[in-house]
C-alpha cells in the first residue's frame, strides 16, 4: 500500500506541475495581451481568432509537433498546455476589465489617478471575480488535457500514466484510478480557487451580505 501511495503522490506532483506552470504562464501572457488590446477592438478580434485556432489543435498532435523542437522534455507538454489556456484567459481578463463600471473609472480619473494607478488600484481589483472564473475554467481544462502528456513517457505522465498503462495492459483498475484521480484533482483545484476568489474579494462578500 505504501508503494502505491508513493506512486500516486509522484503522479500527483507531475500532474500538478503540468497544471500550475501552464496556467501561471498563460495568465501572465494573457494579462499582458488583454491590457494591450483592451481598447483596440480590431486587435482583440484578431487575438481571439488566433488563440481560437490554436485551441482547436488536438493536444496529441500539438505534443508531437512541439516534440520535434524540444525532444521528450517537460517543455513539450508545457508549451501546448500554455497555448490552450490563452483563449480562455484573454477572454476572461478582458471581460473582467470591461465589467468595471464607467462611473468608477471616471471617479478615479477625477481623483487624479494616472492610467497605471487606475489600472492597478481600481480596474484590476474589480476585475478579479471574472479573472478567477477564467482561471478556474483554464485550470480544470488543463488538468484534463495534461493526461495526454503520458505519451511523453513515465517522467511526465501524471495521472494520465495510469490511464495509458491500464489501456496497454487491459487492467481496468488503473484506468479507473487515473480517471478518478484526475476528476478529484479538478474538483479540489476548483474549490481551492473559489476560496482564493472569496479571500481576494472581501467587498463582494460584504455586498452579498448587505442584500
Amino acid at each position: 500500500m505504501g508503494d502505491h501511495l508513493g506512486l500516486i503522490w509522484e503522479r500527483f506532483t507531475q500532474h500538478l506541475e503540468l497544471t500550475v506552470i501552464p496556467v501561471a504562464l498563460g495568465f501572465v501572457v494573457a494579462l499582458v495581451i488583454a491590457v494591450a488590446v483592451l481598447h483596440r477592438p480590431r486587435a482583440y478580434a484578431i487575438i481571439i481568432s488566433v488563440t481560437g485556432i490554436l485551441y482547436t489543435i488536438p493536444s496529441l498532435a500539438a505534443f508531437l509537433l512541439v516534440s520535434r523542437f524540444t525532444g521528450l522534455s517537460i517543455l513539450t507538454a508545457i508549451i501546448p498546455l500554455t497555448t490552450y489556456t490563452l483563449l480562455i484567459l484573454v477572454r476572461g481578463i478582458v471581460a473582467g476589465f470591461q465589467a468595471v463600471p464607467p462611473d468608477v473609472i471616471e471617479a478615479a480619473t477625477g481623483m487624479g489617478y494616472t492610467g497605471r494607478q487606475r489600472l492597478l488600484g481600481v480596474e484590476l481589483p474589480l476585475a478579479v471575480p471574472l479573472m478567477v472564473a477564467a482561471i478556474r475554467l483554464a485550470t480544470v481544462t488543463t488538468i484534463g488535457l495534461a493526461t495526454v502528456a503520458a505519451i511523453l513517457g513515465d517522467t511526465y505522465g501524471g495521472f494520465g500514466q495510469f490511464l495509458t498503462e491500464g489501456l496497454q495492459t487491459f487492467f481496468p483498475t488503473k484506468i479507473y484510478l487515473g480517471a478518478g484521480l484526475s476528476v478529484l484533482f479538478a474538483v479540489v483545484a476548483d474549490l481551492v480557487l473559489v476560496r482564493v476568489e472569496r479571500w481576494a474579494t472581501p467587498w463582494a462578500r460584504a455586498r452579498a451580505g448587505a442584500r
